[in-house]
């Protein structure tokens, strides 16, 4: 199965992966690798949460629930 290009990733996604790496590197984790291993993540699968790829509710609610953020909070300033 071919992957989307990036320039045919929903920019809504992007948005979502961006937060996401941001929460990340604000906890200090220069390396997903390491914040999925620490967080028993699957690696490849956080991999593709912070490049924009399609994730299922579970996975965000895991990572929000990581960052201890509700949805009101993560969703608050995207657009």
């Amino acid at each position: 199965m071919k992957r989307p290009a990036l320039s045919n990733i929903d920019k809504r996604h992007l948005l979502i992966a961006q937060k996401i790496k941001q929460l990340r590197v604000a906890k200090g984790y220069t390396s997903y690798e390491q914040f999925a291993w620490d967080n028993e993540i699957n690696r490849v699968q956080y991999w593709r949460i912070e490049k924009g790829g399609n994730i299922t509710i579970a996975s965000l609610l895991k990572v929000l629930d990581i960052h201890q953020m509700s949805l009101k909070e993560f969703f608050f300033d995207i657009e």
